[in-house]
Order: C-alpha cells, then structure tokens, then sequence
C-alpha cells in the first residue's frame, strides 16, 4: 500500500532484517481475503507486531489498526512477544468491542493463545488469520509497521520501556492526527474520520 512520504521529526534510518520461523498452525479462515476498504468504523481490526531495541535488548510494540481510517487505536509495549502483549493492547485501546466484527492478524505464533480466543468468543467477534507464509493477506498492518519502523523505530536505542512507550504514545497520537495517507485521500486517519460530521454541519 502507497503512503505518501512527508516531512516529520522522524528518522527515516534503515532497519535491520528479522524474522521468526514458529507459525501459527490454528485451522483458522481468511475472512478477510484482502478486502481492505469499505468498512465501517471499528468494524474490523487487524493488528501486528515489531521488535523495537530497548537498552540493547529486543522489546516489542504491537498495535491494533481500524481499517475504517487505518487510525492506530491502540497498542501496547512489552519485553516479551506474547499474547499478553494482544491482549494488553485492547485492554488500552478506545476500540468499541461491540462494533468489531472481524479481529484479523498473520500466523504468528503470539496470535495462538487460548486467552485470546476466549476474548473474541466473549465479545462475538470473528477470528481471521492470514494464509501461510503471505504478508499480503495482512497487508495494512504490514504497511503500518514499515511506516513505523522508517519514521519511529529503525537507528534509535531507547534507555527504557517507559521511555519507547512514551515516545511511541507521542508518535500515535501524531500519526493519527497529522500524518496525511494516500489511501485516505490524502488526509490524517482522525480527519478523514471527522469528514463526514462536516458535512453534516453544512
């Protein structure tokens, strides 16, 4: 997905490669099947995970993603790349459960976790996975996390957690409210949600 590249305060350093063999095996559908636009808001939430370096060691963000107005409206940090690091996640999010009708996300291994599908059962929401191997089948949470990692994370050694997750809430919150996406018309994710009470009002 084509995002339009402006100026920020943000680095745009190179990352280093890194993945993880361990897959998530669960006989779970694509419900999804690349159809990213179109949805209503909170409707349906896909959602990733990075390594960020923190004191010279891995830790990890993991963000939840509206594909309404691709809007990050929630995540949580941790040392750990676990389902608790999901779960944490809603738990700090301004997500409207009863709207989520699908929660999508790729095979990784922190995505099979007994918690979390009795999560989903609890609130009636519909699991879908990624097929095997293809990051295209989740290809707005992919092309968040690149966006993340040119613009936030990639050539910086963060002291602290407490000091990534501050910095990292900063950069939402610009992200969300300032950062203009091709995909949105050239608007941030809070204006293009915002477009409608406008027209609304006149």
């Amino acid at each position: 997905m084509k995002e339009l590249n402006i100026r920020s305060c943000y680095n745009t350093k190179k990352y280093r490669n890194y993945s993880s063999k361990k897959c998530n095996e669960t006989n779970c559908s694509n419900l999804l099947s690349r159809n990213f636009d179109g949805w209503s808001e909170n409707e349906v939430i896909v959602s990733d995970l990075t390594y960020v370096e923190v004191n010279g060691q891995w830790n990890y963000i993991c963000t939840l993603i509206d594909l309404f107005n691709r809007e990050i409206v929630g995540f949580s940090v941790g040392k750990n790349k676990t389902a608790e690091l999901v779960k944490k996640a809603f738990d700090y999010s301004n997500i409207d459960l009863s709207k989520i009708m699908i929660f999508h996300t790729d095979r990784g291994c922190e995505f099979e976790n007994i918690s979390i599908d009795a999560f989903l059962e609890k609130n009636s929401i519909l699991r879908s996975l990624s097929r095997k191997g293809c990051p295209y089948d989740n290809a707005v949470a992919e092309s968040t996390f690149k966006i993340v990692k040119t613009e936030f994370v990639m050539g910086r050694n963060f002291g602290s957690l407490e000091n990534m997750e501050l910095e990292f809430s900063d950069y939402v919150h610009w992200y969300n409210n300032c950062r203009i996406h091709g995909s949105l018309n050239y608007l941030s994710p809070v204006a293009f949600k915002r477009r409608p009470l406008k027209y609304l009002s006149n």
